[in-house]
């Protein structure tokens, strides 16, 4: 048994109805109480004695009524409240300071005993989160207040100690959670300051499953933790991999993780923050793939000819933004195969594929030394001085034939011969649009006229003749083994980065979608975005049919996950954020982004904090298990320690 699941077990036999009764903890009486708000009459004595009560605290509402009702509603500090006596106290104040003496004057005036006594006292304001109540000799937590009594029924307390880390680690509906998936991820933070905190950490516990197959989302300016969060949770999610868990009656099989480096923190050795970079710890379970050739990477290079229609689409995201027809034309062509009955439509595709493959070596795309086949004609072969390619011909011979049919498409009699007989043209759409490609001609016959091939010169780079299989199923089954993999994209330029991203993430949901509907078994797969507002879809942008609003929405059935961290809540698409379970929300300076954070969950009751406190590491957290939002110091992550 682990420590910590031991430590569990003995802090779930922890008797709430006492230890959050304890009298040196008492902090005041509430003097108004509904089912959202309770308000508190305090005491400066009384908060002394508890080090304080910061804004988010905690406090414990317990009914001293009747004998036999077991039941405290937990509340969360919001700020001050008015008092009936407040604007009293202030006339006194005033008056009393009218008549003091001013600092070195003289003697200053003290307060008689009784006035000290009525100034010591205000109000707070606090935000119901819920009720423990025993049930069945079960201590249960319902996050509502089913019913409430007179206001002067209730002592107010402010639990410390076995108490505090009850409550921030009670799960919804199961009480304290024993089992080994649980890890440690930080401890107890109410405020920038840690007075209240007496020296005693209250260490918080959370479990991976929260995690895994759900949405998690980490907001915050740079430098406040999310990379170190984010780094925390994929531990985490890794050690859930090798514990003794079941889901829905089943061993856990490995957890698959991947991560898009927008930054390459991940898979370098950062020197800003030593010993933090994921590879150095899980060393022997993770794969780095990066854009460029490096030592101990795998190179995300495509075989553009054997790897058709991977290497196309990759041609069609780097292009999607030009502008010219012919080239929209050429990015239109369907390269997929054919019935196998349909010898006319296998025809016509080996041309186009053969033109295409031309293409690519015009371009400048090394050749791998395979020839072609595809079916010509004794006429058509003369015009290119009988090359004859259904013999086989090499990429630059394919080119020579297709550019010397293409100049006499218009003017030779085998063309129109060929109508009359067929009912259609030689050439179809998609051949058309490859030969202007191919050949720099609008018009056959004519001058080059277009930069045509000379558009793919640039993309070359992520073309290799040796690759046997694509390195996107190289991912899948590495995922699919339950390995860590990283993609370094921090040296490629947005657009890079986003066709990457979206095509691997493509890759891995249509995979899920497959064992989805053959009903095969599917272990997890852990999807991870750093920058994420440089790769998601904007938040005015409705179309679901994206990679990323899907995974929201349908990864949940498929066993894939996502967590994603950004700067910028307001950029976040609404589908990503309402399908959000887990939230880790730090230092934000913008009154934009808090006021999307504020939308969701209790989080309005942090925005000052959040607006104020730029601790790293200083998180307030909603995870799925978890009731209501915990305030929480992320431990620091360590490459470096023992695992």
């Amino acid at each position: 048994m682990s420590d910590i699941t031991e430590k569990l077990k003995i802090l779930a036999s922890t008797d709430i109805f006492k230890s959050g009764r304890d009298a040196a903890t008492f902090v005041g009486r509430p003097f108004y109480f509904d089912y959202e708000t309770v308000k508190v009459l305090v005491n400066d004595k009384w908060k002394h004695s508890v080090g304080g009560i910061p804004a988010g605290a905690f406090l414990l509402c317990s009914y001293d009524g009747e004998v036999g009702v077991e039941e405290m509603v937990l509340v969360r500090v919001i700020g001050p409240t008015a008092l009936p006596t407040d604007s009293d106290v202030v006339a006194s104040m005033v008056d009393h300071y009218k008549e003091d003496q001013p600092p070195g004057a003289g003697t200053p005036k003290k307060l008689d005993s009784y006035t000290r006594y009525e100034f010591m006292f205000s109000g707070l304001e606090c935000r119901v989160l819920g009720t423990y109540y025993r049930q069945d000799t079960k201590t249960r937590f319902g996050a509502d207040v089913e019913n409430f009594f007179s206001a002067h029924n209730y002592s107010v307390y402010k639990p410390e100690g076995k108490a505090l880390e009850y409550i921030v680690n009670f799960r919804e509906g199961e009480g304290i959670p024993g089992g080994p998936d649980q890890v440690r991820l930080g401890c107890v933070r109410y405020s920038a300051s840690r007075r209240s905190d007496k020296g005693t950490e209250v260490p918080i516990y959370v479990s991976p499953l929260d995690f895994v197959g759900k949405r998690t989302a980490l907001f915050g300016m740079t430098r406040t933790g999310k990379s170190n969060t984010v780094k925390k949770i994929l531990e985490s999610v890794k050690a859930l991999s090798s514990s003794p868990v079941e889901v829905d009656g089943k061993p856990l099989q490995p957890i698959g993780q991947i991560i898009f480096d927008i930054n390459g923190e991940y898979a370098n050795a950062n020197q800003q923050d030593e010993g933090t970079a994921i590879f150095e710890l899980f060393q022997q379970e993770t794969t780095r793939y990066s854009l460029q050739e490096k030592p101990g990477f795998e190179v995300m290079k495509l075989n553009f000819f054997s790897d058709i229609e991977a290497g196309f689409g990759l041609l069609q995201s780097f292009l999607s933004e030009e502008g010219a027809d012919y080239v929209k034309s050429f990015l239109s062509i369907d390269l997929s195969d054919v019935e196998a009955d349909d010898v006319s439509a296998k025809t016509r595709r080996a041309r186009v594929l053969a033109a295409y493959k031309a293409c690519l070596f015009s371009a400048g795309f090394k050749g791998d030394n395979k020839k072609i086949k595809f079916q010509g004609n004794k006429e058509l072969n003369g015009l290119a001085g009988d090359i004859d390619p259904s013999q086989g011909v090499t990429y630059d011979e394919a080119a020579t034939w297709f550019s010397a049919v293409w100049d006499e498409y218009n003017s030779h009699g085998y063309f129109d011969k060929y109508k009359k007989e067929k009912g259609r043209e030689w050439a179809d759409d998609d051949l058309k649009a490859v030969l202007v490609m191919l050949t720099r001609k609008r018009t056959p016959g004519k001058d080059a006229n277009v930069s045509g091939y000379r558009k793919l010169n640039p993309f070359k780079q992520y073309h290799s003749p040796s690759n046997a299989s694509s390195f996107e199923d190289a991912i899948v089954q590495q995922l699919r083994r339950g390995q860590i993999v990283i993609i370094d994209l921090s040296q490629g330029d947005p657009q890079l980065q986003g066709t990457y991203s979206e095509r691997i993430c493509r890759r891995i949901f249509n995979d899920g979608m497959q064992r989805f509907i053959a009903n095969e078994a599917a272990n997890f797969v852990q999807l991870y975005f750093e920058e994420a507002h440089n790769l998601f879809p904007k938040k005015d942008d409705k179309d679901l049919s994206q990679i990323y609003n899907r995974i929201a929405k349908e990864g949940a059935k498929l066993r894939i996950g996502m967590v994603y961290a950004t700067q910028e809540v307001s950029s976040i698409s609404g589908n990503v954020l309402k399908n959000t379970q887990n939230w880790f929300v730090s230092h934000l300076n913008n009154q934009d982004e808090l006021k999307e954070v504020q939308k969701f969950y209790d989080f309005e009751d942090f925005v000052e904090s959040l607006r104020r406190a730029p601790d790293r590491g200083f998180i307030r957290m909603k995870t799925y298990s978890n009731a209501f939002i915990v305030p929480v110091q992320i431990d620091r992550f360590s490459a470096k320690k023992s695992t």
